[in-house]
């Protein structure tokens, strides 16, 4: 595989579906976490930019989770929404990170995708807008998915980390 070109990844030789950028157009008026563009730029890296404002991609294999095996909970890389759970990451061999599903399915919207001349279902965080990626339905059991997401989407962070970040977000139980 010729890790420079990000449409090479198919194990059938073809090109990936999820290697290729889209052009869907995202609503952005339901998102609750809003900025400028000049806000984004000067929030994000600029590959995080690229990927999750202007729904690039970036190189399989040659991304900081595809190959992570840490337990704990990847989040929106533009606001504190937790996405997927490493519990739900299988390697498809793609060289993006892959789960069978989202922790909170509210929190990610999917959209019709057909650039490219193809048919997909693009990924994008319904808190931020951020596009994540794409979801195909040839992955593991038990849902059959397989969210091909970006890693310049996604900041991770360790079980414990995440629980004690859980129990700082949760609301007092009142009487």
């Amino acid at each position: 595989m010729n890790k420079q070109d990000p449409a090479s990844c198919a194990i059938d030789g073809s090109k990936s579906a999820c290697g290729l950028p889209s052009n869907v157009v995202i609503d952005m008026a339901k998102a609750s976490v809003q900025h400028t563009d000049e806000e984004w730029r000067k929030l994000l890296t600029p590959i995080q930019y690229r990927v999750a404002r202007t729904q690039g991609t970036e190189r399989p294999f040659d991304n900081p989770y595809w190959n992570n095996h840490e337990d704990g909970v990847y989040f929106s890389i533009c606001s504190d929404t937790p996405l997927f759970d490493s519990g739900d990451k299988f390697d498809s061999g793609t060289g993006w990170p892959s789960f069978t599903q989202a922790i909170e399915p509210r929190f990610v919207e999917v959209s019709r995708d057909t650039s490219y001349g193809m048919i997909r279902d693009e990924v994008h965080c319904t808190v931020d807008g951020a596009h994540l990626g794409h979801v195909f339905d040839d992955g593991p059991a038990p849902t059959g998915k397989r969210y091909c997401i970006n890693s310049a989407s996604l900041k991770f962070m360790p079980r414990k980390a995440y629980e004690a970040w859980v129990a700082s977000h949760s609301k007092p139980k009142t009487n």
